[in-house]
């Protein structure tokens, strides 16, 4: 062994304990501070649910957790709603005119919409006001927004 190059090591290390509990052991330092010993470890004590929470590391993570849920839930929410029935039709800004004859004609949201292209496109066309330009903007925006138009819609009208 070289001489000078290894620390002190001293025979009678003081450790000391959080819970207070001291005890003496070998160690290059003299003095040992620690958090937890047999004394007050859940695993030496028996009380194993105890959990530790230094500085509320567990709450933080459970906030975490629920901040990360309350993310996926707005999320499936605006999901939902971008493809709702009961989505208003004057929301899809096609512009006053068809808007005022498909409210005249007592049909205020997509899902009303749906139900009379169901029975066919001549069913919509008519609507007084409401022309074949019309349909064709509304439908292809109801496309672009993820709607599902109903068989009958696609036929046209001689």
């Amino acid at each position: 062994m070289k001489k000078g190059i290894h620390p002190t090591y001293y025979t009678d290390a003081q450790v000391i304990c959080a819970c207070g509990n001291t005890w003496t052991t070998g160690s290059t330092k003299k003095v040992i501070h620690t958090e937890v010993c047999s004394k007050c470890h859940p695993f030496f004590t028996g009380q194993q649910q105890r959990i530790l929470d230094v500085e509320g590391q567990v709450d933080r993570f459970y906030k975490k957790l629920q901040a990360r849920q309350d993310i996926v839930d707005s999320q499936k929410a605006r999901e939902s709603a971008k493809v709702s029935p009961e989505r208003p039709i004057a929301e899809l800004a096609l512009g006053n005119r068809p808007t005022d004859a498909l409210s005249k004609a007592g049909i205020t949201n997509v899902g009303q919409f749906l139900a009379k292209l169901g029975e066919g496109e001549d069913a919509v066309l008519a609507i007084e006001g409401f022309g074949r330009k019309s349909l064709i903007d509304l439908k292809k925006k109801l496309r672009q927004m993820g709607y599902e138009l109903p068989v009958g819609a696609e036929e046209a009208a001689a």
